[in-house]
């Protein structure tokens, strides 16, 4: 059974996932979840328990050091207030966006090396400390200029001195622009890892006592240019947008994640859920009709990647980091959508069970005369139907080929 009453004591198990829910009930005769929900969303006594790191520790991997990152980087989001939430990310002082992460990138790691030692996080965040003591060094002759000039002097050293430049991760090949670490390393990134490294330099510089001025940090909504300061007072309404704050700094390197490994990468016109639920529908024959060769063949091409393990290439998806990543954009409990997606993935390794579990907790978010794609929503209503003639017709104890054989292939390739 997915759901497990977890006890006040442990407030934050990693390996559980806390919602905005009373009253939560779950019948095991009708299979069916009943909740009642506010239209916000928060926290609440009830867990619903994910299925990642419990399915590699059963197929005989060991998910210690994953585990660890998780509790690491929940430590870290349970800081996370309304008004946190809210803070740029170089004002905010109650989350250490660094680490959070550092430990994102820290059980990412333990999903694909299985190595026996983990990510060295602390050693990181050296080098965000001599990264900084590094400004100091070269400007220090602009801790008396204004403000203006500050941030310039910051942002030639970022940039030019440091050499450190953009890319756009998400439609490329090379994954290490993705990690907080492999950025510090190459000096390559994503515009939310620059957006990071940059507001972690302007926090230790006001640690130090050698920046006495409110930062904002805006995000260009560009394809090319790089993240900048202003001073806080200056900012205009019209700025809003682009000012990048904790949440969204967190949803951001978790979104680029998601969709880098997302399984089903055929038609970026579509989001990620229809295309898995797309790919569902070739795999068991529906609409096959309506359907191009093309998508034929790249469904049966991610359902065999699926099976085999594949995980190498951010062209083909990595199940796992897919999976990883939709965990924790759930724990940040921003949007329900989430529940849906992972739901999805859950539906293509054969949890079936847990598949409906969360449509149905999908299901119960919705906000009253809200905006819904009507594709998407017309999608989960058929997986509904389809997973309830999945438990009539074979009961949830029968584990499907593919959800055994993907947790059970260590391989690499």
């Amino acid at each position: 059974m997915a759901f497990a009453w977890i006890s006040s004591t442990s407030p934050f198990n990693p390996n559980y996932y806390l919602w905005n829910f009373s009253k939560f009930h779950f019948h095991p005769s009708h299979r069916v979840v009943n909740c009642s929900c506010n239209s916000r969303l928060s926290a609440s006594a009830n867990e619903l328990n994910f299925v990642l790191h419990d399915a590699l520790d059963s197929s005989g991997l060991n998910t210690a050091h994953a585990r660890a990152a998780r509790l690491g980087f929940c430590s870290q989001i349970e800081k996370l207030s309304d008004i946190e939430r809210e803070t740029s990310i170089s004002v905010n002082k109650g989350v250490d966006l660094g680490r959070a992460a550092l430990n994102i990138a820290a059980e990412d790691d333990s999903l694909v090396s299985h190595s026996s030692v983990p990510l060295p996080v602390d050693d990181f965040i050296e080098r965000l400390y001599s990264l900084s003591m590094g400004y100091c060094s070269h400007y220090s002759s602009s801790f008396g200029s204004s403000p203006e000039n500050y941030l310039k002097c910051l942002e030639r050293y970022l940039y030019v001195n440091k050499g450190f430049r953009r890319t756009n991760a998400r439609n490329q090949v090379e994954q290490r622009a993705l990690y907080l670490n492999s950025v510090l390393t190459h000096r390559s990134g994503s515009i939310s890892m620059l957006s990071l490294i940059y507001s972690e330099i302007l926090k230790m510089l006001r640690m130090w006592g050698v920046l006495d001025f409110d930062v904002e940090i805006f995000c260009p909504h560009d394809s090319h240019s790089s993240p900048r300061g202003y001073r806080k007072q200056k900012s205009k309404e019209s700025d809003q947008s682009h000012i990048m704050t904790s949440q969204s700094l967190l949803m951001e390197i978790l979104k680029d994640l998601k969709y880098a490994f997302w399984p089903f990468q055929l038609d970026q016109a579509k989001s990620p859920f229809l295309r898995a639920a797309e790919a569902a529908n070739c795999f068991n024959g529906s609409n096959n009709s309506k359907e191009s060769a093309l998508e034929l063949a790249s469904a049966k091409a991610a359902r065999h990647r699926l099976q085999r393990g594949v995980w190498t290439s951010v062209r083909f998806g990595d199940i796992r980091r897919a999976l990883s990543a939709c965990e924790r954009l759930i724990l940040l409990k921003t949007d329900p959508k989430e529940l849906r997606d992972y739901a999805v993935l859950l539906y293509h390794c054969g949890f079936y069970e847990e598949s409906l579990q969360y449509l149905m907790l999908y299901q119960d978010t919705k906000v009253p005369n809200s905006s819904r794609d009507l594709d998407e929503e017309a999608a989960v209503e058929k997986f509904i139907i389809r997973l309830n003639l999945i438990s009539m017709e074979e009961g949830w104890c029968r584990q499907s080929d593919n959800r055994s054989m993907l947790f059970n292939n260590s391989e690499p390739w």
